[in-house]
């Protein structure tokens, strides 16, 4: 996906972009959630993605989720769309990110237990002792997984 979207940053130059992505939410029976932190900059986010091209929004978390995490889940509930957030690259470069949030069940795989191009660290989370988020949408997602896990 990354030479995709260098390739329509090649043709629109620094213009803003409008990107779908897909994340999942995978709870433990501790009711953890399971975070990734990103490779390079040492913040946190929900495992998932870019969207390519002729993908469905399931088959992206899939993917994303396998790659992040090295685990195989299957979405089971959308638990939200968040399509008003604009994160600004720190060369200027702009994104509006469409992110379906995905609670996830583990169907298959394990854990990394090695740092990859996106992934330095995978760990689960107390609710209520989250770490430091990537942007604002990951945190409003984590928001969103709590009201969920307090509403169920």
């Amino acid at each position: 996906m990354a030479d995709y979207i260098k390739e329509l940053r090649a043709l629109v130059g620094h213009r803003p972009l409008i990107l779908n992505t897909s994340a999942g939410a995978l709870l433990n029976d501790k009711k953890q959630l399971l975070l990734q932190e990103r490779t390079g900059n040492d913040d946190w986010c929900f495992p998932g993605g870019f969207m390519e091209f002729g993908e469905t929004l399931f088959d992206t978390c899939k993917r994303e989720f396998k790659e992040d995490s090295g685990m195989d889940v299957e979405p089971i509930k959308l638990l939200k769309t968040f399509d008003n957030d604009i994160y600004t690259y720190p060369n200027g470069d702009q994104t509006q990110l469409i992110t379906n949030l995905f609670l996830v069940k583990k169907v298959g795989g394990h854990l990394l237990d090695h740092v990859t191009e996106e992934t330095s660290a995978l760990k689960y989370f107390d609710l209520d002792n989250l770490p430091h988020f990537f942007n604002k949408q990951s945190q409003k997602m984590a928001e969103v997984v709590i009201e969920y896990v307090n509403n169920k």
